[in-house]
């Protein structure tokens, strides 16, 4: 039988070194989920588009099980996707563009937490499907845009379903 000194230094010892293993582990899993960079070749999961050849503000979702992100080439498609009644994929990051700091005509880095930014909705200012949701991580950024080019400040949670119509700039062509 082992002195109860024994016991517990034993059992603070495997407590710490399941700590440290768990630390290690979270370490790699946060690597993972940084943002990744739009390269030549990236294309959007739903439509195939080349997203390094259209305006505006792009998004990204990293899901579990999943190495890669999949990359959207707007920020409506990101919503009806996360919106969607039958999305059953356990989500660890999404990542949208600072249109604060991204150049709108072509919009590289500046990723940011989607949960935490700011969105203009309903602004004159198209994205590559049309209508889009600017998105900012400066909620004063996002009032200037607004104040500029119309639209309305949301925040990720106040984005509803019926704001995120995928059928986007073919419901304002009046050339159809």
């Amino acid at each position: 039988m082992m002195p109860a000194f024994r016991t517990r230094a034993l059992s603070l010892g495997l407590t710490a070194a399941a700590l440290l293993a768990g630390c290690g582990e979270k370490s790699a899993q946060t690597a993972t989920l940084a943002p990744a960079e739009i390269e030549t070749g990236t294309a959007c999961v739903l439509d195939g588009m080349l997203l390094a050849d259209y305006p505006g503000p792009k998004a990204q979702i990293h899901y579990a099980g999943q190495e890669q992100p999949e990359f959207f080439c707007d920020t409506v498609e990101l919503f009806n996707t996360l919106l969607a009644g039958e999305q059953a994929r356990a989500v660890r990051a999404v990542y949208v563009q600072d249109m604060g700091q991204a150049d709108w005509e072509e919009p590289r880095g500046h990723w940011i937490d989607a949960k935490a930014a700011f969105y203009v909705h309903g602004s004159k200012v198209h994205g590559s499907m049309g209508p889009t949701f600017a998105s900012f991580a400066q909620r004063a950024d996002a009032e200037a845009f607004a104040g500029e080019h119309g639209g309305q400040v949301l925040a990720f949670g106040e984005v509803t379903k019926d704001m995120v119509d995928l059928r986007g700039g073919a419901l304002h062509d009046s050339h159809m």
